[in-house]
């Protein structure tokens, strides 16, 4: 199961989707609204209830929040981090993202409480390594995501009891990459640094589903 971050929906996985398809496993995308984080994890564990067997659940940037407190499910066998966010019990997106800046800060609030990445900064902040007019795509079609929901903190993380595995992208200019190698450390996450940017779900696609896979396999 693929759960996507903020700024973007579940159609950036098409590649890894594509990858781990043909390679025999049952994918399924998650869908959420970003309208906060209950609600996010709420379109998870929806999701998760019509899976048949186990899961190996996996999230990108924002998507590692919901996945930690999504991922206490029975169903989940083990979490995979794709450059995301990976708090402790208590902790928030905002507070982690926080405790150590990122090298880049482009993202502006709107009127009725979401924030937003600006469209001029988008591909040099997210997705440096992608096409331009893809990266252009994307800034033009983001979906903003709720500030209340990134600053809620998380009730429960799975990944105390759960096997979990975890990308470094080592030119991330959206997460600092010093972040991500503290929480996964912290977690004791098996660790894979990979070069590529914030948007390397889909830039690095093949490496990204040869760690979903190595979590799989493993989960068996």
């Amino acid at each position: 199961m693929l759960v996507h971050g903020a700024l973007v929906d579940g159609s950036g996985w098409r590649s890894v989707y594509d990858i781990l398809t043909r390679d025999g496993y049952t994918v399924s995308i998650v869908q959420q609204p970003l309208t906060g984080l209950d609600q996010d994890i709420a379109a998870t564990k929806s999701v998760l209830d019509q899976q048949d067997g186990d899961v190996v659940l996996v999230g990108h940037s924002y998507g590692g929040t919901i996945i930690t407190a999504a991922g206490d499910d029975p169903k989940v066998k083990a979490l995979v981090y794709v450059a995301a966010l990976q708090p402790e019990k208590g902790e928030s997106t905002a507070r982690l993202l926080q405790s150590m800046p990122s090298p880049s800060n482009d993202l502006k609030p709107t009127k009725d409480g979401f924030l937003v990445l600006d469209r001029t900064k988008f591909a040099a902040d997210f997705g440096a390594d992608l096409p331009m007019d893809q990266a252009e795509f994307m800034a033009r079609s983001q979906m903003p995501v709720e500030i209340a929901g990134v600053n809620a903190q998380v009730p429960v993380a799975a990944w105390h009891d759960k096997p979990s595995y975890a990308i470094v992208a080592k030119d991330d200019k959206t997460i600092n990459p010093n972040l991500e190698r503290w929480m996964y450390k912290r977690s004791g996450s098996n660790v894979t640094e990979i070069d590529g940017s914030h948007a390397l779900f889909i830039s690095q696609a093949i490496a990204v589903a040869k760690v979903i896979e190595e979590a799989a396999r493993a989960a068996k």
